[in-house]
């Protein structure tokens, strides 16, 4: 007996089990996870969850969807700790969120404006120049520049033609002046004091009301300022801009216009298979078109909506009670009376009433229908899509089912009826039209963060059918709202909210009797009917992409006069005059050379010999620092001799105490390594010598290659810059 309760109960387990899905446990509690935001859990629990059954779809769509929340929580962080100044610990958020979610462009763009603040703008190495071809020379890429022999400044004070003057500014520079036939030389009194050579150039020209040009790098041509010799001999450039971020032909035309009225440019063409603007015009005039191009030619914002519909309707019925009968017939028989065949029914003379029993009539006793009935009907629908919109494109979303709906028109027919008649014939035409969730939004998205959103929410059901001209239509409820609102990003709204309940009560029974206490369930039928109908729809909207506006995208530039557009150069601080002879220079102290004592970070071994293939790990060593609390730093080497394979911990930043943040972005193509340590918050800094971090370096093909720091921003824990004196190491990589 005992063996067969154990056989019983081993089979109830394994059914059991085999009724149970794969990754359960896992799920519900990535589930509980995602209930107190813990998104880093619940992600951890949902892929152990489909890890254990890879064909769960439920797995699937719970784990896609919260990678993405984890992804934006971890960059609303990034941007909370960004704001208060603590770049490194954002720098981290920022990481974690691409690491979690790699196709995430908001964190790319966080991540890499985050470094760009820490390490400063960075300008990449110009690559280098292609060998020229031994038939022919390169295409120059634009008219001669100067190259005088003398950049000193000039200081003239001259009353004469201007064609003289010209040719003396020239001398003084070693430069030759030549002029167009055409030129008219007029006396004019010309005084600079300290300018350089274009400046002065520029101001004899528009003393004399002409233009010049270089037209070798030692020689330079004057002319008059007139429109057909500007025509006739500036110099002018094509070059070909191509736009990354255009999707449709009507953003290109609409940057082509602006162009075109804003720099009056003739030559331009759009090419919109390659979404491309080639332009032919002066120097000046391209810059300046660069400079706007840069400025529009901005990834578009992208917004994600959730959108939360919760519809929730409860219907009761109670019908209880007995329900005798409402009504009796009493029929009259007198005996011996027999009916006339005109009434067709017996007649009794008024004076034989007194003479009448009770065998002269019958009385049909009404029934009675007892009833007990309770209805309790329950329904929730709960939807929560999500739509990810680009500004200013509408985007709609439809969850549910496509209802036909008769549009009926009548035709005359041939047809023939069953009586010999012509009857028309029927021809009914359908439309479909979409029940369930139906959402169309507009989004725009503002700089400041906030989501304008003009959207249209249907929320719709079939709720019965009614019968119209012989055809049976559907009666579909619906719950509309359409309007424009404006919302901060992740800012909670409902949209609509509408809440119907219906009471009523029916008494059927006996007058007075069916209002006697306990007794009214015997002689009447009492109905209650209690309906709740609520729906809620709510609106959460996410950025998911903004475009990065640069210092250079909001700073204004010259641009010349009306008839003239040109744009002007910086002026560069002089270098001071050197001290008169006859005063001599006091003697300056000298700083003591950069001793041992002052704070440095250097490599250690900073000489390694390796063999393709093989790995080696450099230390990265500061000495005689005080109060190190975060360094970030930029590596550079040749990727086609090395490469970064792994950043390691070191000892010194941690105190032997403590986790350090250490994130890292190692661009394999271009040579690069960005590194940044950081101590925890609230924490003092580390003084003294140590090793910061080891770097694992990989050994690609035969050659030297150096490894230097390129950029280091080291700060202390009030975030005061730290200077540091830094070398490089060489990697010898031989067969």
């Amino acid at each position: 007996m005992s063996r067969c309760k154990a056989v019983l109960l081993t089979l109830t387990c394994a059914l059991f089990a085999a009724g149970c899905p794969k990754g359960g446990g896992e799920y519900k509690q990535g589930r509980s996870a995602e209930a107190l935001r813990d998104y880093d859990s619940a992600l951890l629990h949902y892929q152990k969850a489909l890890k254990a059954d890879p064909f769960n779809a439920n797995y699937k769509i719970h784990a896609n969807q919260i990678r993405f929340e984890a992804g934006q929580f971890h960059v609303h962080q990034g941007q909370l700790l960004r704001e208060k100044g603590d770049l490194p610990r954002a720098l981290a958020e920022f990481q974690k969120a691409l690491d979690l979610d790699p196709s995430s462009p908001i964190a790319a763009q966080e991540l890499q404006a985050t470094l760009d603040l820490i390490n400063g703008k960075h300008e990449e190495p110009a690559p280098s120049a292609a060998p020229a071809k031994p038939a022919e020379a390169p295409l120059a890429e634009g008219p001669p520049q100067l190259m005088p022999l003398s950049r000193n400044p000039i200081n003239l004070k001259m009353v004469n033609e201007s064609r003289i003057i010209f040719e003396t500014i020239a001398k003084m520079a070693g430069l030759t002046a030549v002029f167009d036939p055409d030129f008219q030389s007029k006396r004019i009194t010309t005084e600079i004091n300290n300018v350089t050579l274009d400046q002065a150039l520029d101001i004899v020209s528009l003393q004399s009301k002409s233009f010049w040009k270089p037209v070798t790098p030692s020689i330079i041509f004057v002319v008059s300022d007139q429109a057909q010799k500007r025509r006739d001999y500036e110099e002018q450039m094509v070059r070909t801009f191509y736009l990354s971020n255009v999707t449709q032909p009507q953003d290109l035309t609409e940057v082509v216009t602006g162009l075109r009225q804003l720099l009056d440019l003739k030559r331009i063409q759009q090419v919109n298979s390659q979404n491309a603007i080639i332009i032919r015009d002066t120097p000046d005039k391209l810059l300046l078109a660069e400079k706007l191009i840069n400025d529009i030619d901005k990834a578009k914002p992208e917004v994600v909506i959730q959108v939360e519909v919760l519809q929730a309707r409860i219907d009761r019925l109670r019908d209880l009670g007995i329900l005798p009968g409402q009504s009796t017939t009493l029929t009259f028989t007198p005996g011996g009376v027999a009916p006339t065949a005109t009434s067709g029914s017996s007649s009794l003379p008024i004076n034989q009433l007194k003479k009448l029993t009770s065998g002269d009539y019958s009385l049909a006793m009404p029934g009675a229908t007892a009833t007990a009935i309770l209805s309790d009907n329950n329904t929730k629908i709960i939807q929560n899509p999500e739509i990810r919109s680009v500004d200013g494109q509408p985007a709609k979303l439809r969850i549910g089912d496509r209802i036909p709906v008769a549009t009926g028109s009548f035709q005359a027919g041939v047809g023939i009826g069953g009586t010999g008649g012509v009857n028309p014939l029927v021809n009914t035409q359908f439309q479909y039209q979409d029940v369930g969730v139906n959402v169309d939004v507009t989004p725009r998205v503002h700089p400041n963060r906030e989501v304008s959103l003009k959207i249209q929410i249907e929320v719709s059901s079939v709720t019965g059918s009614s019968t119209i001209g012989g055809i049976q239509q559907p009666i579909i409820s619906q719950r509309k709202i359409d309007h424009e609102i404006r919302l901060k990003e992740g800012e909670v709204n409902i949209l609509g909210g509408l809440i119907e309940r219906v009471d009523s009560k029916t008494l059927k029974g006996w007058p007075g009797l069916a209002k006697l206490p306990l007794l009214h369930y015997l002689f009447s039928e009492q109905t209650t009917d209690h309906q709740e109908n609520e729906v809620l729809i709510v609106l959460i909207p996410r950025i998911v992409r903004l475009p990065t506006l640069t210092p250079d995208n909001l700073r204004s530039l010259s641009s010349g006069s009306d008839a003239n557009i040109q744009v002007r150069r910086e002026e560069l601080p002089q270098p001071a005059p050197p001290p008169s002879s006859a005063v001599p220079a006091p003697a300056v102290p000298q700083p003591p050379p950069a001793a041992a004592q002052g704070p440095r970070l250097h490599f250690d071994p900073q000489l390694q010999n390796l063999k393709p293939g093989d790995t080696v790990t450099l230390g990265v060593v500061v000495d005689n620092v005080q109060d190190l609390f975060s360094i970030p730093m930029l590596l550079q080497y040749n990727p086609a001799i090395i490469s970064v394979e792994e950043v390691r911990h070191g000892g010194f930043l941690s105190g032997g105490t403590q986790e350090i943040a250490i994130v890292q972005r190692v661009d394999k193509e271009r040579g690069q390594a960005i590194i940044s340590a950081t101590r925890q918050p609230n924490t003092a800094g580390v003084s003294g010598s140590g090793t910061l971090m080891g770097i694992v370096i990989r050994a690609l093909a035969p050659g030297s290659s150096s490894l230097s720091i390129v950029q280091v921003n080291a700060k202390n824990s009030q975030q005061a810059t730290i200077p540091l004196l830094t070398g490089e190491a060489t990697i010898q990589v031989v067969r």
